[in-house]
């Protein structure tokens, strides 16, 4: 949490929230602790502590008023109510799920979808099931042992990401951001991918130290495949209620060009690996 604040705090400057820059150069990059103090209505003192890691218990409507003061969207502010339970030892206000098989019912809804290429992920991005076409879509992604399939990691490590999404940078970026939502609900599992991310990657170390939260549920992604070429595809994330994993389906309308190029890469689908 602390780290949290300190990095959002770095990100601000008096200019985003109204403040004077003041004369001569500022040796604080962002906001400082009493400037962000004082938007949020706490004491200097207080809000060190809280940056400092000495005061692990603030209350919900300090935090609320830090989130204000920080300009944190609706989902940073949730990651931050969730670091406060975790730094205080309370009960995470989302329980945490462990990995589980999908159900029947989400294994039919893979089926039911195609052509669009869809796929069921856990909370740090494995999958655990995809129909044929979400495996070609991912070029390569198939060729990976189950265990070893998961999308952030495909994005950072299988060489065919890079050329893959049209806009890779965009792509990582988010994947990162999404994965720091998971470090409260499957923490474990978080960090035995960020380490292998780390360790492997300098650019998914870069961006695992911005700190950035974000919650995937609806876009847009360009892809330049190498069966159906260029093609930008919806995409939404099904989330169902309780521990269940989510669905990630990637579509277009029907007879638009980008539907016809789905309906190419369905008839491609036999020669990849099965789910």
């Amino acid at each position: 949490m602390a780290q949290f604040l300190r990095i959002r705090r770095g990100r601000i400057g008096p200019a985003d929230v109204g403040l004077p820059t003041g004369p001569g150069i500022r040796r604080t990059p962002g906001l400082r602790r009493e400037e962000l103090a004082a938007l949020a209505g706490v004491s200097v003192d207080y809000y060190i502590r809280i940056e400092q890691g000495r005061e692990t218990a603030p209350s919900d409507a300090v935090l609320d008023a830090l989130a204000r003061a920080l300009r944190l969207t609706a989902d940073e502010h949730a990651h931050l109510l969730g670091l406060a339970d975790h730094v205080a030892g309370r009960t995470p206000r989302r329980r945490p799920a462990g990995p589980r098989p999908p159900g029947p019912g989400l294994l039919l809804l893979l089926e039911s979808v195609r052509p669009s290429p869809a796929y069921v992920l856990d909370e740090v991005n494995d999958v655990l099931a995809a129909n044929p076409e979400g495996l070609a879509l991912m070029a390569g992604l198939g060729d990976w042992p189950s265990g070893q399939r998961n999308t952030i990691r495909y994005t950072f490590l299988h060489p065919a990401a890079r050329t893959l999404f049209a806009d890779w940078e965009r792509v990582a970026r988010n994947c990162v951001a999404h994965l720091r939502t998971a470090e409260l609900t499957a923490p474990g599992r978080t960090a035995a991918l960020v380490a292998e991310l780390a360790a492997a990657s300098g650019e998914f170390a870069a961006l695992w130290r911005r700190h950035e939260v974000w919650v995937k549920r609806a876009g847009r992604t360009a892809f330049h495949h190498p069966v159906i070429g260029s093609v930008t595809l919806a995409n939404d994330v099904l989330s169902p209620v309780g521990d269940d994993p989510r669905v990630l389906i990637y579509q277009a309308p029907p007879h638009t060009p980008e539907h016809d190029a789905l309906v190419l890469l369905s008839m491609t689908t036999q020669d990849v690996g099965t789910p």
